[in-house]
């Protein structure tokens, strides 16, 4: 299972804000924001601090999808 973050993404464009805007609002690291980049795992504390800043719930900012067949 892969972890998809394009809700956190396009959330952030709707609310014209940048990477860097998010990272000051939640004081995660450059690394953490990184890893979300490549659709890699963070902890749950990086997704609480996200959710807490924008207002919104885990489900509106990253969804789990089944890692592709090859």
């Amino acid at each position: 299972m892969a972890m998809n973050y394009n809700k956190l993404w396009k959330l952030l464009i709707d609310r014209g804000l940048l990477k860097k805007d998010l990272r000051e609002m939640t004081g995660i690291s450059t690394n953490a924001l990184a890893k979300m980049g490549k659709g890699g795992d963070v902890s749950t504390e990086v997704l609480r601090k996200i959710c807490t800043a924008l207002d919104v719930k885990l489900e509106d900012i990253v969804e789990i999808v089944p890692d592709e067949y090859k």
